[in-house]
């Protein structure tokens, strides 16, 4: 298990999300403070939060918890651009798609764990234990409850649906698990890659890979009205938008309470 401070996992999502039209930056929701803020430039600095890393790999052996997911960078950059394009033409041959929406998977899943990696830590951290014996106790749990998972999510079949009419939050912790979160349930999880692109992952009967990811262009919103409440509910760091008025719209959520007395 490995801290990760410069390397954020969800930066190359937040690439879609930089407003390029004259003031480039990411207006983003601090959820701490309740403050909707502008961050300067293309590395979304407010994105800095510590990660735990944890190998969710079947056969992980101790040394694979060191590093962070293996990525491939460039096919992963390319892969994104053209879901937020719309343009599968420009995302790679059907082997390169497949393995950028694996490393999508990978990012996803090590964004997922995070809250509950940190209060496990800071749970163990209370009890008389060494430091290796708190990181061991962390990577077990985590890995009960996502190792599966991820096995099962690398059989999935995955639809890019793109062109979305309205506009997709993203926040620290993205991927969402409809089966759990909707009600009634729903047969899919999903993980925004650009504003107006959703990476839709449904169960499949097959043992082995899964098929080439599908494109498909979205002309209503469908079953992924509710995306952006999902994600508010859970969101605890940060929420990026494309627009100033859609997180003004969910601020009055993360007021610190000194605020809210204020204002009544």
């Amino acid at each position: 298990m490995a801290e990760h401070d410069a390397l954020h996992a969800l930066r190359p999502f937040l690439r879609n999300w930089i407003w390029e039209h004259g003031h480039i930056g990411t207006r983003y929701l601090d959820c701490l403070d309740g403050q909707v803020k502008f961050d300067e430039g293309k590395k979304a600095r407010f994105a800095s939060e510590k990660y735990l890393y944890v190998s969710l790999k079947k056969d992980a052996d101790d040394a694979a918890h060191g590093t962070g997911p293996a990525v491939h960078e460039a096919g992963l950059a390319r892969f994104l651009r053209a879901a937020q394009l719309g343009r599968p033409e420009e995302a790679g041959s059907a082997a390169e798609v497949q393995r950028a929406v694996q490393d999508c998977v990978e990012l996803a899943l090590a964004s997922a764990y995070q809250f509950e990696a940190q209060r496990a830590h800071a749970r163990y951290s209370l009890e008389p234990m060494f430091d290796q014996e708190i990181r061991a106790a962390v990577i077990s749990d985590i890995r009960r409850k996502y190792v599966g998972m991820r096995e099962r999510l690398l059989l999935y079949d995955f639809t890019l649906f793109h062109g979305l009419p309205q506009p997709l939050l993203i926040s620290e912790a993205p991927f969402i698990d409809w089966r759990v979160r909707a009600r009634p349930a729903l047969p899919f999880v999903s993980l925004p890659l650009g504003p107006y692109c959703l990476l839709v992952g449904t169960p499949s009967t097959r043992t082995s890979r899964s098929a080439p990811a599908l494109w498909k262009e979205a002309a209503a919103m469908g079953p992924f009205k509710d995306h952006n409440r999902h994600l508010v509910e859970v969101a605890r760091l940060w929420l990026v938008a494309t627009t100033d008025e859609q997180l003004l719209a969910v601020q009055s959520r993360f007021a610190p309470p000194e605020a809210t007395a204020a204002g009544t």
